[in-house]
């Protein structure tokens, strides 16, 4: 019983006495505090006999995309995920378009930032511009190797998307953790861009540094039946490919317990070229 809680006791009970003098009380928190520590064998053992050991190339980041679930949340989480998202697209929306334009001229003497800029917010005069102006620019990345197509992938930028496509983008460029625009697309549930990138050749069966496929990364997320739908359809799927820890697609959408019961489309589809 904490200090707020004694003192709604003494005053529901007015006419009680505690003969047990307050220091006796802090006395017994501090000594049953000390033995239910004493009975966790690894209180204070940090070196336990009991350790995970992981592989060389084990990648946190894709650990917690195919296990976030497992994460303990309250009202708001502190993790980035869909809420973080949909804040940024409601902080987009209230930009107006003086404050586009003063982005760009900030960039104007960095084309391949500009570019990659403009990609991710769909800013396609300016996409097309710097296109003409230098069509080797649709080749520019990031710090992570990330391509003005992968930041349209991910952003559900579908014209963007066709721009750069048309201009000769690579539809299996990819990041440092592997990632190509097809992972980035799945990922966060962008289906017309999945789609596009899957008719101009993108592989759908591509893996990441962690071994994940675009199916896995689709399977992870909660939001994502129209995109699971789309994969598990096409002929060419490869739904019981394993990421490095030995999880297909099916047993990361099992464990979140939702769609995961599409995976029989996969498993019926006669046409699938699944060996």
């Amino acid at each position: 019983m904490n200090a707020a809680d004694e003192g709604k006791h003494s005053t529901s009970k007015k006419g009680s006495f505690d003969p047990m003098p307050m220091e006796g009380k802090e006395i017994n928190r501090n000594k049953e505090t000390k033995r239910n520590r004493e009975k966790r064998p690894d209180h204070g053992n940090e070196s336990s006999e009991e350790t995970v050991e992981f592989s060389e190339d084990f990648n946190q980041l894709e650990l917690l995309e195919t296990h976030r679930q497992f994460i303990p949340t309250g009202t708001q989480s502190l993790w980035p995920g869909e809420s973080d998202k949909e804040d940024e697209e409601e902080e987009e929306e209230e930009k107006n378009e003086e404050w586009y334009q003063m982005q760009e001229q900030k960039m104007e003497n960095d084309p391949g930032k500009l570019l990659l800029w403009a990609s991710e917010k769909n800013r396609l005069i300016t996409v097309k511009r710097l296109l003409t102006e230098n069509p080797a620019l649709v080749k520019v990345k990031d710090e992570d190797l990330y391509t003005p197509l992968h930041r349209a992938a991910y952003n559900g930028h579908l014209e963007a998307a066709q721009v750069l496509i048309a201009h000769g983008a690579d539809v299996d460029a990819v990041t440092v953790d592997g990632w190509t625009p097809l992972h980035s697309a799945c990922k966060w549930n962008n289906t017309k861009v999945a789609s596009f990138l899957l008719q101009h050749g993108a592989d759908i069966n591509a893996q990441t540094n962690g071994l994940l496929t675009p199916l896995h990364l689709a399977a992870g997320n909660r939001e994502s039946r129209d995109t699971l739908e789309l994969l598990l359809m096409n002929r060419y799927i490869k739904s019981n490919v394993k990421n490095n820890l030995d999880e297909t697609a099916y047993d990361i959408a099992r464990r979140t317990d939702v769609h995961y019961y599409l995976f029989e489309i996969a498993e019926s589809c006669t046409n699938s070229a699944e060996s």
